[in-house]
């Protein structure tokens, strides 16, 4: 028997690390590491021993023989992966595998005095950043969110219909209550502390403010009510504080989503999928009670280029094809649609679409009856159509253009990071300017994830961004670079507490959790999300907050 690794591979490559014959690939340390949709176990490899299993943090890894429905092709695409692959040299000796050279990326002095860092932002390039400080150096951190919450793109951006990614939060969250650790949520850098400020009283910081803001499409009508960023409607789901619960009107049995990348899919597949399922997940309690009641039967998703050029993860776009009750359509307005899936090798992403049906729809009647996903390839929207709101989209077509009725579009086109007042910006790449991290121009000053890299990579990537940034943060930190805090240890703690009432510490995040837990339990939940600042800041303080019905 062997492991496989399936749909919620995060890429952080923590089962690398412990898998004792290499046969996880690629590896840190192989060039496709980073640029492959997931990692892989070799089945001509795997011992059987499970160590991979038990360190996934997010529950992707299971034995081939108890993968079950759509499980089961997992098997497949990780043997896939080796299929043509040469294998590696026998060892001359008795290990496993061959043992690399010796490597010692990092060296501290034995004296290296303790140094004191802020992370602004605990999504997980910020927790990444933390995890290595902690496990590596002697550093006090400082934590902050500009929300009363932690969590960042694991609590606001995952869909709720994945728990299992949202497992890699458990394992950040042990470091929430590190005796080396202050926590300092509810803080917003710009608003409430300056980035001076955060320099005066840190030896470094290290900015990991993602990337929150979405791409436009440039149409004419984009901003007519019924248009929105898919990411608002993600926030929504999600029970962001941002958004609020009236901010989504599901009022029409057609809605149009433009791209099709794996935001997309979550968006498309969350619209159309059974509510009794979402019932048990931790949905924001207004989007359960909106799906509960919503009208929508079809979903198009479009994208301006063929299949082959799909955005989504394989993976992703697999499970769409099983999701029970839904009918998945490719429209087939375009014969390079056609070609295209029919030319695709096995593994190409379009040839998962080879079983699904191909038809031309007819956009001047309603949708028909059930529920179903539209694949709409080589089309792209010129204008949005409506007086008050909106009413339909124009699309690109093979024949010229096209009209197709719907009552919501959701932009799904990318995010972009916004400035941060106080340090350099690129406004063109909408990151801020670094070298290995380290922010151009501003003495200890660093980046992780989106803001330095722009919004690409999942979960798993901002562990290797966050190495490369806290090693350029720690070369400079031997080489004497950094400018000393001005301020003593317990300062900044007084500075944000003079500036809000309402910061929230580890003891006040602990107590959001059990909040939200104890909803839950009453409901058969998970938890149920507070849904705005005031809900959160009661909870942090122990105080009941007025409930809801579900």
């Amino acid at each position: 028997m062997t492991y496989a690794i399936t749909q919620t591979c995060c890429n952080d490559a923590t089962c690398v690390a412990v898998c004792p014959v290499n046969c996880i690939h690629p590896t840190p340390q192989e060039r496709a590491f980073g640029s492959t949709e997931m990692l892989h176990v070799d089945p001509a490899a795997c011992i059987d021993c499970g160590a991979c299993a038990d360190a996934c943090p997010v529950d992707a890894i299971f034995p081939v023989d108890s993968l079950f429905g759509a499980q089961k092709r997992y098997a497949e695409i990780n043997a896939a992966y080796f299929a043509d692959r040469e294998p590696e040299p026998a060892p001359d000796g008795p290990n496993f595998h061959r043992w690399g050279a010796p490597s010692f990326e990092r060296g501290l002095p034995s004296d290296f005095a303790p140094i004191r860092v802020a992370v602004v932002g605990t999504g997980p390039a910020g927790m990444y950043a933390a995890e290595d400080l902690l496990l590596h150096t002697n550093a006090e951190v400082t934590l902050i969110d500009r929300l009363p919450v932690a969590g960042g793109l694991i609590r606001y951006g995952v869909a709720p219909d994945h728990p299992s990614t949202k497992k890699a939060g458990e394992a950040f969250a042990r470091f929430h209550a590190h005796p080396r650790v202050r926590m300092h949520l509810g803080v917003e850098v710009g608003k409430d502390v300056t980035v001076p400020e955060l320099a005066a009283h840190h030896d470094a910081v290290i900015y990991a403010v993602g990337a929150s803001a979405d791409r436009r499409l440039g149409v004419p009508g984009e901003d007519l009510p019924g248009s929105a960023s898919a990411a608002s409607f993600v926030s929504w789901y999600n029970a962001h504080p941002d958004v609020a619960p009236d901010a989504v009107r599901l009022s029409a049995q057609r809605v149009v989503v433009v791209g099709n990348g794996n935001v997309a899919l979550d968006v498309a597949r969350l619209l159309v999928m059974d509510p009794a399922e979402l019932a048990a997940t931790d949905i924001a309690d207004h989007a359960l009670a909106a799906l509960r009641d919503s009208p929508v039967r079809e979903v198009v998703l479009l994208g301006r280029r063929g299949p082959e050029h799909a955005a989504c993860t394989a993976s992703e776009l697999l499970a769409l094809t099983h999701l029970p009750g839904v009918e998945l359509v490719v429209d087939d307005h375009d014969p390079r649609t056609g070609a295209a899936i029919d030319g695709a090798a096995a593994g190409d992403r379009a040839a998962l679409l080879r079983d699904v049906q191909r038809r031309a729809l007819d956009w001047s009647s309603p949708p028909e009856p059930g529920r179903r996903i539209v694949f709409r390839f080589h089309s792209a929207p010129v204008e949005v159509l409506g007086e008050a709101a909106v009413a339909a989209v124009r699309v690109t077509s093979g024949t010229g253009e096209q009209d197709i009725p719907a009552g919501l579009l959701l932009r799904a086109v990318g995010y972009r990071g916004l400035p941060v007042p106080g340090l350099p910006f690129d406004e063109g790449a909408g990151t801020v300017p670094h070298e290995g991290g380290r922010v151009t121009g501003v003495s200890g000053a660093y980046v992780v994830g989106w803001i330095k890299r722009g919004p690409s990579g999942g979960i798993g990537a901002n562990r290797t961004c966050a190495a490369e940034t806290v090693g350029t943060f720690l070369a400079d930190a031997v080489a004497g670079a950094l400018p000393s805090p001005v301020h003593p240890r317990r300062a900044f703690r007084r500075l944000a507490r003079s500036r809000g009432r309402n910061v929230v510490d580890a003891r006040g995040l602990a107590a959001i959790d059990r909040a939200e837990v104890a909803r839950g339990r009453e409901h058969g939940r998970p938890r149920v999300k507070l849904a705005t600042v005031p809900a959160l800041i009661a909870a942090a303080k122990g105080r009941r907050w007025r409930r809801t019905p579900v």
